[in-house]
């Protein structure tokens, strides 16, 4: 028997902070840090609902020398494998994961297998919870079994099977779901009872893949938000060779926030290859041509990164006044238009305040919340609304364009209807600049079913104002006809509808219905790959839309009428589309190429539309004098526009479904 160079007391005291969820994530560290690539727990449960069986398995490179466990503070691993120190710190470093177990267990015992000078050797060692600061060593002997280790528990204690099977998914979810994206590449993985730990579906809020393109370097980045804060990871950005290894990584700039924002970006580009990769030497030498690759890349890192937490606060500020709501934090407001004014403006800058800092509202208990917004309800009926953010500046630390943020927001929340017009109206300019983008520039790569078709389906309002989109390129005819009599009705029809072409899907389906004079009018929407020139199939394509309706009686009402619209950057050379155009001359509408009834089909260029727009906007434009510079936006991809789409005020609601219920 050898002795442990700490008392068992000792011990203990020093590892009081664990419980038997973190004793059971640094078994998982230890093999991890001995070069493991996948770990699988092994839980059985017996007959009357305790822990029969525990292990933790791992294929490292074993212990390869047992008298390391006589020092307490010192971990073989930190000694002979090394890391980079720009990395986040190895773990199990100080050697006292391996003792953690008395927080769930009577006695452990490690089976090893280490490699030495081409042979395999397998030792075994025990150890007591009572008796922490001694160890039973085996004999050593030679085996054809692979390295690694095999950590077993016995007589568990304050473990249950329901406990384990409910609670450790999410903590290991919490502890190893960056590690296991940074070494996706090395498909590192861990088990339980030989099922994978699957963070992807579980614990990522959302995630967004983007390429970068800086100088002759292409960089993969990958920014996920995760459903929950980290254990012990701040929120961080990883540099990645070309062969999956991890060779720098530095807290991004919104750690600390208040905000639950827990992040993590994943960069991997062939730039990392270099032999000497060191970012604070570039950090200092911006001149050098790596020097401004390097910032460059932080600072499109930085930016989307904002980009991203700014959507994320928009849409938390929206459930912090139910929260508040919830608390009956607000004010009682009558039923009038001035009080519900003075409530919706109060509910703004509530919104604006928590977008600018997250924190003022992380820790306020009811009465505080309460406290609170009166506070701010009475300072923004007063005459001294512009002194608040003075006091709120002394009180938070506010950068310079978040205090005149918030001072403009003040400023003009009686005009907020007309501030929201105004960026409504900018919006929209910036979303025809990124429309432009995707079906003029060729180097984009943008295609019809991931690009334009997702970006005519947020902004619908190219074709008129007040429309419910129906359907989206999915939903075939008969379900686009559900749709449709739910939304004018509200009823839940069973729909059949006996046409040929009944399977084929529109891909706008927009609906109108004006109450003056109760007519409905629709809008069907065909859209194009840029590459693609309109002539008479594309156009019998739209007619075939029209056969089909034409034969539904839901369809035709006296009171509905119907716009088909066939899109895309040019006709063929054909002069097929050129000819039915000046056919139909004679009705006085441009772009038209068919009208009977209440029937009507337009086949227009991208650069029409676009002409169409600047037309009707162009008296506001003027008027507010916006920039237009300003509003242009600079995109390497066409996968980046869509990945911002919701970012934009102009976007519109998604596609009506009806409820199951």
């Amino acid at each position: 028997m050898k002795n442990i160079q700490i008392t068992s007391l000792g011990i203990i005291k020093a590892l009081k902070h664990h419980n038997y969820f973190s004793s059971i994530a640094e078994y998982i560290w230890n093999g991890f840090d001995a070069k493991a690539t996948q770990i699988n727990i092994l839980m059985q449960s017996d007959d009357y609902g305790r822990i029969s069986e525990l292990k933790i398995i791992d294929n490292g490179c074993g212990i390869a020398d047992s008298s390391r466990f006589t020092l307490f503070y010192e971990s073989n691993k930190q000694l002979t494998l090394g890391t980079s120190k720009n990395l986040s710190a190895i773990h199990g470093t100080n050697g006292i994961g391996r003792l953690t177990f008395f927080n769930f267990s009577s006695s452990a015992q490690w089976d090893t297998v280490y490699q030495k000078e081409g042979r395999n050797y397998k030792y075994s060692i025990t150890i007591k919870s009572n008796k922490l600061d001694n160890y039973d060593i085996s004999e050593e002997r030679e085996t054809d079994e692979q390295t690694g280790t095999i950590v077993s528990f016995y007589d568990i204690h304050t473990i249950t099977p329901d406990d384990f099977n409910t609670n450790i998914k999410d903590y290991l979810y919490r502890e190893f779901s960056w590690f296991l994206e940074l070494n996706s590449m090395k498909n590192f993985s861990i088990k339980i009872n030989n099922s994978d730990l699957n963070y992807r579906d579980n614990f990522i809020s959302d995630s967004i893949e983007l390429e970068h393109k800086n100088g002759e370097y292409l960089f993969n980045l990958k920014f996920i938000h995760w459903v929950q804060s980290l254990n012990k990871e701040y929120s961080r950005y990883y540099f990645i060779n070309s062969k999956g290894e991890g060779i720098y990584s530095n807290t991004t700039t919104l750690n600390n926030k208040g905000d639950n924002f827990s992040h993590s970006v994943f960069v991997k580009s062939v730039f990392f290859n270099q032999e000497h990769f060191f970012p604070y030497e570039l950090s200092v030498l911006k001149n050098t041509p790596n020097g401004q690759i390097y910032h460059s890349l932080i600072r499109f890192i930085n930016q989307q990164l904002q980009n991203r937490r700014k959507l994320f606060l928009k849409t938390k500020s929206d459930q912090i006044i139910e929260e508040f709501r919830r608390n009956n934090a607000f004010p009682k407001f009558s039923n009038n238009t001035w009080d519900q004014h003075r409530k919706n403006e109060l509910e703004d800058f509530i919104k604006e305040l928590y977008q600018v800092e997250p924190k003022i509202f992380s820790s306020l208990n009811t009465e505080q919340k309460k406290v609170f917004v009166h506070f701010l309800n009475l300072i923004l009926d007063s005459d001294e609304r512009n002194k608040l953010v003075d006091v709120l500046g002394e009180i938070i630390k506010l950068d310079s364009s978040e205090l005149e943020h918030l001072s403009e927001s003040l400023k003009i929340t009686k005009l907020a209807n007309i501030i929201k017009t105004v960026r409504l109206i900018e919006d929209r300019y910036r979303a025809i600049d990124q429309l432009k983008n995707l079906v003029f520039r060729p180097e984009l790569e943008a295609n019809e079913r991931d690009h334009i078709q997702k970006f005519v389906e947020n902004h619908y309002w190219i074709f008129g104002e007040q429309y419910h989109l129906v359907t989206a390129a999915e939903p075939k005819f008969e379900e686009a006809l559900r749709r449709y009599i739910y939304l004018l009705r509200g009823e839940k029809p069973v729909v059949s509808i006996d046409h040929p072409d009944k399977n084929k899907e529109m891909d706008i389906f927009l609906v109108r219905q004006l109450l003056n004079n109760s007519s409905i009018n629709n809008v069907v929407v065909e859209l194009k790959h840029p590459k693609i020139k309109l002539g008479s199939k594309e156009l019998e394509q739209v007619k075939k839309y029209m056969g089909v309706i034409l034969e539904e009686d839901e369809f035709n009402a006296s009171n509905m009428s119907w716009e088909f619209y066939l899109i895309g950057n040019d006709f063929h050379q054909d002069k097929y589309v050129e000819r039915e155009i000046q056919n139909a001359k004679f009705h006085g509408e441009k772009s038209l190429v068919y009208s009977v009834n209440n029937y009507k089909i337009y086949v227009k260029k991208w650069s029409e539309l676009f002409a169409e727009f600047d037309l009707k906007h162009k008296f506001l434009y003027d008027k507010l004098e916006l920039e237009k510079i300003k509003l242009n936006t600079d995109v390497t991809s066409a996968n980046e526009v869509i990945s911002h789409i919701h970012s934009n005020s102009a976007v519109q609601p998604p596609q009506r479904v009806i409820p199951e219920n």
